[in-house]
């Protein structure tokens, strides 16, 4: 990485803070188990947040966990999409996925 990368890299962590969540699936497994790190934006509301990683663990063009925004926390070579009854931690709080919503659990 060239120093003008590693300073617009700071720039850009000082001018758009991000934290992470994590997602974990529990829809049909009987452990739910954490599959991914999804980094949002820090100023985003709680529901963007879950918005965005659902979204983002969402396969549509592309594997999801191929997204740059994701760190993919399983084994293997695949992992099915986020679905209803699935969970996202945001914080210390986590909220299971709806099927319009989500429910703070």
């Amino acid at each position: 990485m060239s120093k003008l990368d590693a300073l617009l890299g700071t720039l850009d962590a000082i001018e758009n803070p991000k934290e992470t969540v994590a997602v974990i699936h529990a829809a049909f497994d009987e452990t739910p188990h954490t599959v991914a790190i999804v980094e949002v934006k820090s100023d985003m509301t709680t529901t963007e947040k879950l918005e965005f990683a659902f979204m983002k663990t969402n396969s549509i063009e592309d594997a999801w966990y191929n997204n740059p925004e994701v760190t993919k926390m399983f084994d293997g070579k695949g992992c099915r999409s986020t679905s209803v009854g699935d969970m996202i931690l945001v914080g210390k709080d986590k909220y299971k996925c709806e099927s319009m919503g989500w429910e703070k659990i």
